[in-house]
Order: structure tokens, then C-alpha cells, then sequence
């Protein structure tokens, strides 16, 4: 069995590589690609966990693009991490998804105890910050009791 669209703590995912490789191991699984947004962040950590545990890991990225005014998801696999055009848009990506965070932020500042401070904290460092680490930012403060809810009430 295999899975080729596998997220960790370097985008928007809740494990780290390590822990999302040993998942995959625990669940039967002989690959695995992770994919994280835009960005290759998590690809040595994956491929050391999956040297040890014998799970394949396939390295790949869901690349933030658009197609005719569309926002879409694209996912890339054995992509050059080293590309620099590929490495630029990534950054900006990134830093787009950081900005909107911070402004949506700022908009449920204005009616709850929320700051860009407690979605860094729950995101971990050089995570690619997206809505799911306001979501669980908002259940770390206890404002909702889980992601879904976040979604449902607050970030929809």
C-alpha cells in the first residue's frame, strides 16, 4: 500500500516527518511521498525515518499555483530542491500564506484573544503557516474544541 499525498509539521500537517514515516510504517504502508506546501523542508528528516523503518519515501511538494484566475494545488514529485526559480516562487508562496494568516488574524483579533504570536507557537518553526495552524491555534486557546469546528465557525 502506498500513499502520494502525505503532509507533515514543515507545511500544515500535525507530526513531524519522523513521526508521519513511522505512522505510515505502523499502518502497513511501503511508500509514502511527502508532499508538504510548498516546500521541501521535511525531505532529509522523511528519508532517515524511512531508511530506518523501511518505508520508501518519495519526495515531492503540493506547489500553490494558478490556472486561469484559479487557485490549484500541484502536486510534484522528484522535483530539484535546488531549482532557484522553483526555490523563489516557494518563498513568495510562503510568504503570501504568511501574510494572509497574519490578516485573518487580525480580523479575529478584533473579537477574540488571538495574536500571529500563538499561530507561530502551535505552527513550529519554518512551518509554511496556513489556515489549519489558526484553526489549531484557536483550540490551543480553547476559543473551539477542534479544527473542524474552527473551520465551521471562524475560518470558513
Amino acid at each position: 500500500m502506498i500513499d502520494l499525498h502525505v503532509h507533515s509539521s514543515a507545511s500544515d500537517g500535525t507530526q513531524s516527518p519522523t513521526e508521519v514515516v513511522a505512522a505510515a510504517a505502523a499502518a502497513g504502508l511501503s511508500t509514502i511521498a511527502l508532499t508538504d506546501h510548498d516546500t521541501t523542508a521535511g525531505w532529509a528528516e522523511a528519508d532517515r525515518a524511512g531508511r530506518s523503518s523501511g518505508v520508501e519515501v518519495v519526495f515531492g511538494a503540493e506547489l500553490s499555483c494558478r490556472a486561469e484566475g484559479t487557485s490549484v494545488h500541484l502536486l510534484s514529485y522528484l522535483h530539484d530542491p535546488e531549482n532557484p526559480d522553483l526555490t523563489a516562487q516557494c518563498e513568495l508562496v510562503r510568504a503570501d500564506r504568511a501574510s494572509r494568516g497574519r490578516r485573518m488574524v487580525d480580523l479575529l483579533a478584533a473579537d477574540l484573544p488571538l495574536r500571529w504570536a500563538d499561530v507561530e507557537r502551535v505552527a513550529g518553526p519554518g512551518a509554511t503557516i496556513g489556515r489549519p495552524h489558526l484553526a489549531d491555534a484557536l483550540v490551543d486557546l480553547g476559543l473551539v474544541t477542534s479544527r473542524d469546528e474552527a473551520f465551521a465557525a471562524l475560518l470558513h
